[in-house]
């Protein structure tokens, strides 16, 4: 089994940034994606950003250029900082951790970008 736990949500304005970590423990493996899926109410879950164990990103178009995902594999750690937030980008953040098997998630982790 693996465990994520997420740190670094909370409220911020408008403009201003945020930093997500996850942490990853457990029966993990280097050959993994990782990264942050968000869900909004009455919306499906949402992939905000991924990274291979290669270093191969990708991203939402509506994030690239404010957001930046990072991993340190001997860590076990996955890292999303975020900056110009917007209003929009409010949601549960999930960390994800994806093996060929099967994916497991984080609790999920509250941002709140007020006007």
């Amino acid at each position: 089994q693996v465990q994520l736990v997420e740190s670094g949500g909370g409220l911020v304005q408008a403009g201003g940034s945020l930093r997500l970590s996850c942490a990853a423990s457990g029966s993990t493996f280097s050959n993994s994606y990782m990264g942050w899926y968000r869900q909004v109410p009455g919306k499906q879950r949402e992939l905000v950003a991924g990274i291979s164990s290669f270093g191969t990103t990708n991203y939402a178009d509506s994030v690239k250029g404010r957001f930046t995902i990072s991993r340190d594999i001997t860590k076990n750690s996955v890292y999303l900082q975020m900056s110009s937030l917007k209003p929009e980008d409010t949601a549960v953040y999930y960390c994800y951790h994806r093996q060929v098997t099967q994916t497991y998630w984080g609790q999920g982790t509250q941002v709140t970008v007020s006007s």
